[in-house]
């Protein structure tokens, strides 16, 4: 049919029961992504899809006696947002442990949470703040020293992790996991000693991450009981912020399939509220290719299923191989990948080709992508990609004629706002001019590659999604930096898409997910502020008053916070999801103060 913006668009009778849908929001400004009605004023849900759009009058006429109604009282409503490349899984599992500093304005006020948190944390147990945040967002403009950490926690174990570039440990924390003046450095860390040799509380990498992680890997982890309650309170935080899907691209120390068990019995009992399509990261370097030979017999791409629109599985990567990872710590000179990297990856693409796995391959700079390129041109030659869905994560330095190799093999981009929080560390190696276009948005929308955004949180960005579309749109980093020129930053359209119906393409469900058209899935976020009319600098501060996934409501706040569903209450009790003043707040809690840069 011909739709108007005074028409109403409906699914067909094959692809909706006839019967009354289930809920009717009106009275909003709803920005669709339809190709037809970009923006109507209701939309009606049934049976977890898209049912009708249009306006208000005539939506209501296709709604039945039992359709639940909400007044929308002019708020913007928006598809779900989804997250094409976001660490679900891992921060999940350790959701409840960790302290956040994500958008506190203050080195003190970070201190005061820290410190009231040591106090109430039992004996044997850690404080951890991972990920989130930078210096350049508090008004000191500075990393807390080791002095002020021993001082608020003299007893209790701190670990905080500083982007991708240090750890912090107090002096608890280097007793209790033993390191000491024996200790030695680990292949591409530093542990930064004093005069006498004993070590500081200060690891480096330099430049590989590894020091870092597997010093955090030693801390306490949560009962399964509680990690399965962890996993629920990150989902129904995601949910807050308007998130109702995300690609899970992995991690190193996530096993497959152990540390998928958690996640797997939530979608199996129907108790994810986010959407999760997975990738599996190679584990064992030098030994990947058996890995992925292992997993190729366990599990295959999605499905169909009416059960996969929840948990699916999403092919290979971010890392494959881990010979062609590169490393994303600025303040170190550009890592240059070893010899045999290339014979490596390829016996792996080969195998994943030929079994038709959809794959991900992490690259931080132009150099390492050239020498990926090289060997997917090959396996293409060799074995025959024949529109494979694979795509780059990060790119910052990618150039002009690396995007068009990657277009001419079908390929996309899967971009985040690492740059809001390393901007400046990048902008002092590399140049202001090399900053502008880290990654190269605008060339890779001109090349028609699929662009799909996201936060590649937990362990260095913030998880919140408005943080990376300002990021996109403004082209700052948390600090306020200027980086990115207006040439190379999205318009709010644009960024919106890359978060919707954009990033749908990295998991194969751009025909599904991503708009509000009938059909497809019943995923949306009612917002506290219009994105498309607040402040440039107010978009940070957005919020859902009312998520809804699949038709079900999953989050309510504000004038919807009677919709919102029950929450299981943070375990263990000492979490730090139940400090008084920390700053991201309960999903139990229906009012709403979100975290600002």
């Amino acid at each position: 049919m011909t739709a108007t913006p005074h028409s109403v668009s409906t699914t067909s009778p094959s692809s909706v029961e006839p019967q009354a849908p289930d809920l009717l929001l009106r009275g909003g400004r709803v920005t669709t992504l339809d190709t037809v009605q970009s923006e109507v004023t209701a939309v009606l849900l049934h049976d977890g899809r898209v049912a009708a759009i249009g306006a208000d009058r005539e939506v209501t006429a296709a709604a039945g006696p039992g359709t639940h109604i909400v007044e929308l009282a002019g708020r913007r409503v928006v598809p779900g947002l989804n997250d094409s490349h976001l660490h679900l899984v891992r921060g999940g599992l350790n959701w409840s442990l960790e302290l956040r500093w994500d958008g506190v304005p203050s080195l003190a006020d970070a201190l005061t949470l820290l410190r009231a948190q040591a106090q109430r944390t039992p004996a044997g147990q850690w404080v951890r703040v991972v990920g989130g945040w930078s210096e350049h967002q508090f008004a000191e403009h500075r990393a807390p020293t080791l002095a002020e950490l021993n001082a608020a926690a003299p007893d209790t174990p701190v670990f905080v992790l500083h982007l991708y570039r240090a750890a912090l440990l107090n002096a608890a924390a280097l007793r209790a996991l033993g390191i000491d003046t024996t200790t030695p450095d680990p292949p591409g860390g530093h542990i930064e000693r004093d005069s006498a040799g004993r070590p500081t509380g200060l690891l480096l990498a330099t430049p590989s991450a590894l020091i870092l992680y597997s010093t955090l890997a030693r801390a306490p982890r949560l009962s399964p009981t509680d990690q399965a309650i962890s996993s629920r309170l990150f989902m129904r935080e995601l949910n807050r912020l308007g998130v109702t899907s995300a690609i899970d691209a992995g991690g190193g120390a996530q096993s497959y399939p152990d540390d998928y068990d958690v996640i797997s019995e939530l979608a199996a009992d129907n108790e994810l509220t986010v959407r999760v399509a997975f990738n599996i990261f190679a584990q064992r370097a030098g030994a990947e290719l058996d890995d992925y030979r292992s997993f190729t017999g366990l599990t295959g791409p999605g499905s169909d299923r009416a059960a996969d629109r929840w948990y699916r599985f999403n092919g290979a990567g971010e890392n494959v191989v881990w010979a062609a990872a590169d490393f994303e710590n600025f303040t170190q000179p550009r890592p240059d990948l070893g010899a045999g990297t290339e014979d490596r990856l390829a016996d792996v693409l080969r195998l994943l080709v030929g079994e038709r796995w959809p794959f991900r391959l992490h690259a931080t700079y132009d150099q390492t992508m050239r020498r990926m390129l090289d060997v997917i041109e090959r396996v293409d030659r060799e074995v025959g990609l024949g529109g494979l869905r694979w795509f780059f994560d990060h790119a910052e330095t990618a150039t002009p004629a690396t995007l068009e190799r990657i277009a001419a093999l079908g390929g996309g981009l899967a971009v985040q706002n690492r740059m809001a929080f390393q901007g400046e560390a990048f902008a002092q190696r590399y140049g202001a001019a090399a900053a502008a276009t880290a990654p190269p948005l605008r060339r890779a929308l001109d090349l028609g590659l699929s662009l799909g955004a996201g936060t590649d949180a937990t362990r260095v960005s913030s998880y919140n999604p408005w943080y990376a579309l300002h990021w996109l749109v403004s082209g700052r980093t948390a600090g306020g930096l200027l980086l990115r020129d207006g040439h190379d930053r999205l318009d709010r359209f644009e960024a919106l898409r890359s978060f919707t119906n954009g990033a749908a393409w990295f998991s194969g469900e751009q025909a599904d997910k991503g708009r509000l058209t009938p059909g497809y899935l019943a995923d949306l976020a009612v917002l506290s502020e219009d994105y498309f009319t607040v402040a440039e600098e107010r978009i940070p501060h957005l919020y859902s008053v009312l998520t809804v996934v699949g038709g079900r409501i999953v989050h309510g706040a504000a004038e919807h916070a009677a919709l919102a569903p029950p929450s299981p209450a943070p375990s263990p009790d000492w979490s730090p999801l139940t400090l008084p003043g920390h700053p991201v707040p309960l999903p139990t809690d229906g009012h709403v103060d979100p975290c600002l840069l």
